[in-house]
């Protein structure tokens, strides 16, 4: 599997959320709504989400074992960190 597109809407606003990424799979499957948040390690990625009867909030879709989410991570946060350097045409 590899990440052929990614397209990085940044946050305006002050918080937690930085960006909302859209990425496409092997030019064939693409997720929307993963997002850029701040934590007080650094930048990581959470999946997109629903929130579920019990109030909690469950993964719509994620990859299965780390290698893979750790390959999605890199490329979403680099794409972010170049999207920082681009005129603020494509903030939400």
């Amino acid at each position: 599997m590899k990440v052929t597109d990614v397209r990085v809407r940044k946050i305006a606003k002050e918080g937690k959320m930085k960006a909302v990424v859209s990425i496409t799979l092997d030019e064939e499957f693409v997720v929307h709504d993963i997002k850029v948040i701040e934590g007080d390690r650094g930048l990581f990625i959470a999946m997109p989400s629903k929130k579920v009867s019990e109030g909690e909030y469950r993964d719509i879709a994620h990859p299965i074992n780390s290698l893979a989410r750790d390959a999605i991570q890199k490329v979403i946060l680099e794409s972010y960190e170049k999207a920082l350097t681009e005129p603020d045409g494509d903030r939400v």
